[in-house]
Protein backbone atom coordinates (compact mmCIF):
# COMPACT_ATOMS: atom_id res chain seq x y z
CA UNK A 1 0.00 0.00 0.00
CA UNK A 2 2.59 2.19 0.83
CA UNK A 3 4.33 2.03 -2.72
CA UNK A 4 1.00 2.36 -4.25
CA UNK A 5 0.19 5.13 -2.54
CA UNK A 6 3.84 7.28 -3.49
CA UNK A 7 3.68 6.46 -7.17
CA UNK A 8 -0.18 7.79 -7.33
CA UNK A 9 1.26 10.84 -5.07
CA UNK A 10 3.98 11.98 -7.04
CA UNK A 11 2.49 11.07 -10.26
CA UNK A 12 -0.49 13.27 -9.13
CA UNK A 13 1.33 16.22 -7.81
CA UNK A 14 3.22 16.21 -11.50
CA UNK A 15 0.39 15.88 -13.55
CA UNK A 16 -1.66 18.15 -11.32
CA UNK A 17 1.25 21.16 -12.05
CA UNK A 18 1.39 20.45 -16.16
CA UNK A 19 -2.30 20.63 -16.20
CA UNK A 20 -2.88 23.87 -14.17
CA UNK A 21 0.40 25.61 -15.61
CA UNK A 22 -1.28 24.99 -19.24
CA UNK A 23 -4.65 25.55 -17.59
CA UNK A 24 -3.76 29.55 -16.53
CA UNK A 25 -1.57 29.77 -20.21
CA UNK A 26 -4.88 28.98 -21.80
CA UNK A 27 -7.31 31.08 -19.60
CA UNK A 28 -4.28 34.18 -19.52
CA UNK A 29 -4.50 34.22 -23.82
CA UNK A 30 -8.38 33.73 -23.83
CA UNK A 31 -8.95 36.62 -21.18
CA UNK A 32 -10.65 34.05 -19.06
CA UNK A 33 -10.12 35.32 -15.44
CA UNK A 34 -11.28 36.73 -12.64
CA UNK A 35 -11.80 40.62 -12.07
CA UNK A 36 -11.09 42.15 -8.38
CA UNK A 37 -14.49 42.09 -6.54
CA UNK A 38 -16.34 42.77 -3.63
CA UNK A 39 -16.31 38.83 -2.15
CA UNK A 40 -12.28 38.96 -2.59
CA UNK A 41 -9.45 41.20 -0.86
CA UNK A 42 -7.32 40.98 -4.24
CA UNK A 43 -7.18 43.71 -6.59
CA UNK A 44 -5.33 41.73 -9.22
CA UNK A 45 -6.73 40.52 -12.66
CA UNK A 46 -6.06 36.73 -12.22
CA UNK A 47 -6.66 33.68 -14.62
CA UNK A 48 -9.29 30.89 -13.82
CA UNK A 49 -9.57 27.84 -15.28
CA UNK A 50 -7.08 25.74 -11.96
CA UNK A 51 -10.95 23.68 -11.83
CA UNK A 52 -10.66 22.04 -14.76
CA UNK A 53 -7.18 21.47 -14.29
CA UNK A 54 -8.40 19.75 -11.36
CA UNK A 55 -10.97 17.53 -12.84
CA UNK A 56 -8.54 16.79 -15.59
CA UNK A 57 -6.24 15.14 -13.16
CA UNK A 58 -8.88 13.04 -10.97
CA UNK A 59 -10.54 11.94 -13.78
CA UNK A 60 -7.32 10.95 -15.45
CA UNK A 61 -6.41 8.78 -12.39
CA UNK A 62 -10.21 7.64 -12.43
CA UNK A 63 -10.44 6.42 -16.00
CA UNK A 64 -7.29 5.04 -16.26
CA UNK A 65 -7.24 3.35 -12.95
CA UNK A 66 -10.62 1.77 -14.65
CA UNK A 67 -8.64 0.81 -17.84
CA UNK A 68 -5.90 -0.38 -15.78
CA UNK A 69 -7.88 -2.80 -13.77
CA UNK A 70 -9.60 -4.08 -16.03
CA UNK A 71 -7.19 -4.59 -18.82
CA UNK A 72 -4.14 -6.26 -16.51
CA UNK A 73 -6.42 -7.53 -12.79
CA UNK A 74 -7.15 -10.97 -14.50
CA UNK A 75 -3.82 -10.99 -16.05
CA UNK A 76 -1.70 -11.12 -12.81
CA UNK A 77 0.11 -7.77 -13.87
CA UNK A 78 -1.03 -6.32 -10.66
CA UNK A 79 0.66 -9.21 -8.30
CA UNK A 80 3.55 -6.67 -7.74
CA UNK A 81 1.52 -4.45 -5.62
CA UNK A 82 0.83 -7.04 -3.11
CA UNK A 83 -1.38 -9.19 -1.67
CA UNK A 84 -3.07 -6.18 0.20
CA UNK A 85 -4.16 -4.39 -3.02
CA UNK A 86 -4.81 -7.67 -4.97
CA UNK A 87 -7.13 -9.43 -3.00
CA UNK A 88 -9.78 -5.86 -3.46
CA UNK A 89 -9.34 -6.01 -7.41
CA UNK A 90 -12.49 -7.77 -7.61
CA UNK A 91 -14.94 -5.66 -5.66
CA UNK A 92 -12.89 -2.72 -7.47
CA UNK A 93 -14.40 -4.42 -10.65
CA UNK A 94 -17.90 -4.88 -9.42
CA UNK A 95 -18.08 -0.66 -8.52
CA UNK A 96 -16.93 0.20 -12.16
CA UNK A 97 -20.40 1.08 -13.25
CA UNK A 98 -20.54 3.40 -9.84
CA UNK A 99 -17.31 5.02 -10.27
CA UNK A 100 -18.58 5.99 -13.72
CA UNK A 101 -21.32 7.56 -12.24
CA UNK A 102 -19.34 9.32 -10.02
CA UNK A 103 -16.75 10.69 -13.06
CA UNK A 104 -19.92 11.61 -14.90
CA UNK A 105 -21.35 14.08 -11.92
CA UNK A 106 -18.05 15.42 -11.44
CA UNK A 107 -17.90 16.39 -15.04
CA UNK A 108 -21.43 17.73 -14.61
CA UNK A 109 -20.38 20.10 -11.66
CA UNK A 110 -17.14 21.40 -13.47
CA UNK A 111 -19.10 22.11 -16.28
CA UNK A 112 -21.79 23.75 -14.23
CA UNK A 113 -19.07 25.64 -12.44
CA UNK A 114 -17.26 27.06 -15.88
CA UNK A 115 -20.81 28.11 -17.07
CA UNK A 116 -21.25 30.06 -13.57
CA UNK A 117 -17.78 31.67 -14.13
CA UNK A 118 -18.62 33.32 -17.19
CA UNK A 119 -22.42 33.78 -17.17
CA UNK A 120 -22.67 34.08 -13.63
CA UNK A 121 -25.94 31.98 -12.96
CA UNK A 122 -28.77 32.26 -10.35
CA UNK A 123 -28.24 30.18 -7.06
CA UNK A 124 -31.31 28.45 -7.72
CA UNK A 125 -29.89 27.19 -10.75
CA UNK A 126 -26.55 26.20 -9.51
CA UNK A 127 -29.02 24.35 -6.25
CA UNK A 128 -30.77 22.43 -8.61
CA UNK A 129 -28.70 21.12 -10.75
CA UNK A 130 -26.21 20.23 -7.66
CA UNK A 131 -28.83 18.31 -5.73
CA UNK A 132 -29.94 16.54 -8.75
CA UNK A 133 -26.33 15.38 -9.35
CA UNK A 134 -25.94 14.44 -6.20
CA UNK A 135 -29.28 12.40 -5.96
CA UNK A 136 -28.01 10.67 -9.02
CA UNK A 137 -24.92 9.71 -7.22
CA UNK A 138 -26.80 8.67 -3.91
CA UNK A 139 -28.92 6.19 -5.80
CA UNK A 140 -27.18 5.05 -8.89
CA UNK A 141 -23.47 5.25 -7.46
CA UNK A 142 -24.53 4.37 -3.86
CA UNK A 143 -22.86 6.68 -2.20
CA UNK A 144 -24.99 7.32 0.81
CA UNK A 145 -24.91 7.11 4.59
CA UNK A 146 -26.74 3.63 5.59
CA UNK A 147 -25.45 3.44 9.27
CA UNK A 148 -28.71 3.56 11.33
CA UNK A 149 -30.60 4.33 8.52
CA UNK A 150 -32.75 1.48 6.92
CA UNK A 151 -34.58 3.70 4.64
CA UNK A 152 -32.86 3.81 1.29
CA UNK A 153 -35.36 6.84 0.24
CA UNK A 154 -34.15 8.99 3.52
CA UNK A 155 -30.58 7.90 3.23
CA UNK A 156 -30.16 8.92 -0.21
CA UNK A 157 -32.07 12.27 0.31
CA UNK A 158 -29.62 13.08 3.40
CA UNK A 159 -26.64 12.03 1.44
CA UNK A 160 -27.52 14.34 -1.65
CA UNK A 161 -28.20 17.16 1.05
CA UNK A 162 -24.82 16.27 2.90
CA UNK A 163 -22.86 16.42 -0.89
CA UNK A 164 -24.70 19.75 -1.99
CA UNK A 165 -23.83 21.27 2.12
CA UNK A 166 -20.15 20.35 0.93
CA UNK A 167 -20.25 21.46 -2.57
CA UNK A 168 -21.24 24.73 -1.49
CA UNK A 169 -19.17 25.02 2.09
CA UNK A 170 -16.15 24.94 -0.17
CA UNK A 171 -17.48 27.37 -3.10
CA UNK A 172 -17.83 29.45 0.29
CA UNK A 173 -14.30 28.76 1.54
CA UNK A 174 -12.99 29.87 -2.41
CA UNK A 175 -12.82 33.47 -1.29
CA UNK A 176 -9.07 33.55 -0.12
CA UNK A 177 -5.88 32.71 -1.95
CA UNK A 178 -5.22 29.49 -1.33
CA UNK A 179 -8.10 28.64 0.96
CA UNK A 180 -10.42 26.37 -0.09
CA UNK A 181 -7.61 23.97 -2.19
CA UNK A 182 -5.76 24.15 1.31
CA UNK A 183 -8.26 22.87 3.97
CA UNK A 184 -9.28 20.47 1.08
CA UNK A 185 -5.80 19.20 0.70
CA UNK A 186 -5.59 18.67 4.77
CA UNK A 187 -9.03 16.86 4.95
CA UNK A 188 -8.56 14.23 2.44
CA UNK A 189 -5.11 14.05 3.73
CA UNK A 190 -7.31 12.88 7.35
CA UNK A 191 -9.76 10.71 4.74
CA UNK A 192 -6.41 9.22 3.35
CA UNK A 193 -5.27 7.86 6.62
CA UNK A 194 -8.53 6.86 8.05
CA UNK A 195 -9.41 5.16 4.95
CA UNK A 196 -5.60 3.11 5.44
CA UNK A 197 -6.53 2.38 9.02
CA UNK A 198 -9.68 0.83 8.11
CA UNK A 199 -8.16 -1.26 5.03
CA UNK A 200 -9.92 1.00 2.70
CA UNK A 201 -7.46 0.44 -0.74
CA UNK A 202 -9.19 1.87 -3.70
CA UNK A 203 -10.72 4.76 -1.17
CA UNK A 204 -7.12 5.25 0.15
CA UNK A 205 -5.87 5.44 -3.50
CA UNK A 206 -8.54 7.70 -4.49
CA UNK A 207 -7.52 10.22 -1.57
CA UNK A 208 -3.90 10.66 -1.99
CA UNK A 209 -4.49 11.30 -5.59
CA UNK A 210 -6.70 13.71 -4.73
CA UNK A 211 -4.39 15.33 -2.46
CA UNK A 212 -1.56 15.26 -5.09
CA UNK A 213 -3.82 17.49 -7.13
CA UNK A 214 -4.71 19.95 -5.03
CA UNK A 215 -1.00 20.47 -3.92
CA UNK A 216 -0.11 20.72 -7.22
CA UNK A 217 -2.77 23.15 -7.93
CA UNK A 218 -1.62 24.98 -4.80
CA UNK A 219 1.77 25.56 -6.36
CA UNK A 220 0.13 28.41 -7.91
CA UNK A 221 -2.66 29.28 -5.93
CA UNK A 222 -1.05 29.96 -2.88
CA UNK A 223 -0.57 33.36 -1.60
CA UNK A 224 -0.38 35.53 -4.55
CA UNK A 225 -2.03 33.35 -6.48
CA UNK A 226 -1.11 32.90 -10.21
CA UNK A 227 -4.59 31.10 -10.87
CA UNK A 228 -7.82 30.49 -9.57
CA UNK A 229 -9.76 27.45 -9.18
CA UNK A 230 -13.19 28.73 -9.84
CA UNK A 231 -16.99 27.87 -9.51
CA UNK A 232 -15.84 24.39 -11.72
CA UNK A 233 -12.78 23.69 -9.11
CA UNK A 234 -15.33 24.66 -5.73
CA UNK A 235 -17.97 22.44 -6.84
CA UNK A 236 -15.09 20.02 -7.81
CA UNK A 237 -13.20 19.82 -5.05
CA UNK A 238 -16.53 19.94 -2.51
CA UNK A 239 -18.11 17.37 -4.39
CA UNK A 240 -15.18 14.93 -3.82
CA UNK A 241 -14.67 15.72 -0.23
CA UNK A 242 -17.98 14.61 0.10
CA UNK A 243 -17.54 11.41 -1.47
CA UNK A 244 -14.90 10.83 0.31
CA UNK A 245 -15.89 11.28 4.23
CA UNK A 246 -18.87 9.20 2.69
CA UNK A 247 -17.29 5.96 1.40
CA UNK A 248 -14.36 6.26 4.29
CA UNK A 249 -15.40 3.82 7.02
CA UNK A 250 -15.76 5.49 10.83
CA UNK A 251 -17.38 2.89 12.84
CA UNK A 252 -16.86 -0.85 13.30
CA UNK A 253 -19.14 -2.43 15.14
CA UNK A 254 -17.77 -6.07 15.04
CA UNK A 255 -14.61 -4.31 16.30
CA UNK A 256 -15.54 -1.50 19.15
CA UNK A 257 -19.33 -0.55 18.57
CA UNK A 258 -18.23 2.81 19.40
CA UNK A 259 -21.26 4.46 17.14
CA UNK A 260 -20.47 8.47 18.12
CA UNK A 261 -17.26 7.20 15.26
CA UNK A 262 -19.74 8.28 12.45
CA UNK A 263 -19.69 11.86 13.71
CA UNK A 264 -16.33 11.59 12.57
CA UNK A 265 -17.01 13.87 9.27
CA UNK A 266 -18.26 16.44 10.90
CA UNK A 267 -15.08 16.91 13.33
CA UNK A 268 -13.30 16.86 9.89
CA UNK A 269 -15.20 19.76 9.07
CA UNK A 270 -15.68 21.42 11.54
CA UNK A 271 -14.03 24.67 10.38
CA UNK A 272 -15.52 24.51 6.52
CA UNK A 273 -19.17 24.06 8.21
CA UNK A 274 -18.15 26.83 10.94
CA UNK A 275 -17.66 29.37 7.96
CA UNK A 276 -20.43 28.52 6.07
CA UNK A 277 -22.62 28.58 8.72
CA UNK A 278 -21.79 31.94 10.22
CA UNK A 279 -21.40 33.98 6.81
CA UNK A 280 -25.09 31.97 5.95
CA UNK A 281 -26.18 33.71 9.64
CA UNK A 282 -24.73 36.85 8.91
CA UNK A 283 -25.65 37.75 5.34
CA UNK A 284 -29.76 36.48 6.34
CA UNK A 285 -29.31 38.62 9.70
CA UNK A 286 -28.31 41.67 7.19
CA UNK A 287 -31.67 41.05 4.77
CA UNK A 288 -29.10 39.27 2.22
CA UNK A 289 -28.95 36.17 0.00
CA UNK A 290 -26.54 33.86 1.46
CA UNK A 291 -25.00 32.87 -2.47
CA UNK A 292 -24.35 36.67 -2.85
CA UNK A 293 -20.53 36.91 -2.48
CA UNK A 294 -19.11 39.72 0.59
CA UNK A 295 -16.18 40.02 2.51
CA UNK A 296 -17.56 38.68 5.74
CA UNK A 297 -16.07 35.40 5.72
CA UNK A 298 -13.96 34.06 8.70
CA UNK A 299 -11.16 34.31 6.60
CA UNK A 300 -11.59 38.04 5.68
CA UNK A 301 -12.42 38.55 9.53
CA UNK A 302 -9.28 37.80 10.11
CA UNK A 303 -7.62 39.83 7.73
CA UNK A 304 -9.38 43.15 9.16
CA UNK A 305 -7.97 42.28 12.01
CA UNK A 306 -4.36 42.82 11.20
CA UNK A 307 -3.32 39.37 10.02
CA UNK A 308 -1.65 39.30 6.43
CA UNK A 309 -3.33 37.05 3.83
CA UNK A 310 -0.56 34.42 3.94
CA UNK A 311 -1.20 34.16 8.04
CA UNK A 312 -4.79 33.91 7.91
CA UNK A 313 -4.36 31.01 5.58
CA UNK A 314 -1.93 29.17 7.71
CA UNK A 315 -3.94 29.84 10.79
CA UNK A 316 -7.18 28.17 9.09
CA UNK A 317 -4.90 25.40 7.55
CA UNK A 318 -3.65 24.91 11.83
CA UNK A 319 -6.97 24.60 12.97
CA UNK A 320 -8.81 22.35 10.63
CA UNK A 321 -5.33 20.18 11.17
CA UNK A 322 -5.92 20.74 14.62
CA UNK A 323 -9.49 19.13 14.74
CA UNK A 324 -8.84 16.80 12.19
CA UNK A 325 -6.43 14.84 14.21
CA UNK A 326 -8.38 14.68 16.66
CA UNK A 327 -11.14 12.94 14.25
CA UNK A 328 -8.00 10.31 13.28
CA UNK A 329 -8.62 8.64 17.01
CA UNK A 330 -12.36 9.36 17.83
CA UNK A 331 -13.68 5.09 17.10
CA UNK A 332 -10.68 4.32 18.84
CA UNK A 333 -11.30 5.90 22.12
CA UNK A 334 -13.55 5.48 24.77
CA UNK A 335 -17.06 8.24 25.51
CA UNK A 336 -14.89 9.84 27.70
CA UNK A 337 -12.18 11.00 25.68
CA UNK A 338 -14.40 10.89 22.63
CA UNK A 339 -16.36 14.16 24.56
CA UNK A 340 -12.52 15.11 24.95
CA UNK A 341 -12.24 15.46 21.35
CA UNK A 342 -15.64 17.42 20.47
CA UNK A 343 -15.08 19.65 23.34
CA UNK A 344 -11.84 20.54 21.56
CA UNK A 345 -13.03 21.13 18.34
CA UNK A 346 -15.69 23.35 19.56
CA UNK A 347 -12.75 25.24 21.65
CA UNK A 348 -10.97 25.66 18.51
CA UNK A 349 -13.69 27.16 16.44
CA UNK A 350 -14.11 29.31 19.75
CA UNK A 351 -10.39 30.42 19.06
CA UNK A 352 -11.44 31.49 15.41
CA UNK A 353 -14.27 33.25 16.81
CA UNK A 354 -12.29 35.22 19.26
CA UNK A 355 -9.67 36.44 16.94
CA UNK A 356 -11.84 36.85 14.48
CA UNK A 357 -14.32 39.35 16.42
CA UNK A 358 -12.00 40.87 18.58
CA UNK A 359 -11.60 45.15 18.02
CA UNK A 360 -8.10 45.93 16.70
CA UNK A 361 -6.07 47.81 18.43
CA UNK A 362 -3.67 50.27 16.37
CA UNK A 363 -2.99 52.91 18.72
CA UNK A 364 -1.35 50.41 20.74
CA UNK A 365 0.65 48.42 17.51
CA UNK A 366 1.28 52.33 16.91
CA UNK A 367 3.09 52.51 19.70
CA UNK A 368 4.81 49.58 19.61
Amino acid sequence: MVILAVILFISSLVLSVVLTAVAKRLAFGRGFSAKPSVDRFGERVVPLGGGVAIFACLGFFMAGGIILVKLLAQSGYLNWLGEFVTIHIEGFVSKIPELVIVIAAAGALCLLGLWDDIKHLRPSTKLIVQFIVALTVAVGANVRVELFITNRIVASLLSAFWIVLIINTFNFLDNMDGASGGIAAITVAILFVMAVLSGQVFVGALSIVFVGTLLGFLIFNFCPASIYMGDAGSFVVGFFVAILTLRTTYYHQAQSGRWYAVLTPLVIMALPLYDFISVTILRIAQGKSPFVGDTQHFSHRLKKRGLSETQTVLTLYLATLCTGAGAIVLSQVSAAYAILIFVQTVMILAIIAVLETAGRNDGASARL
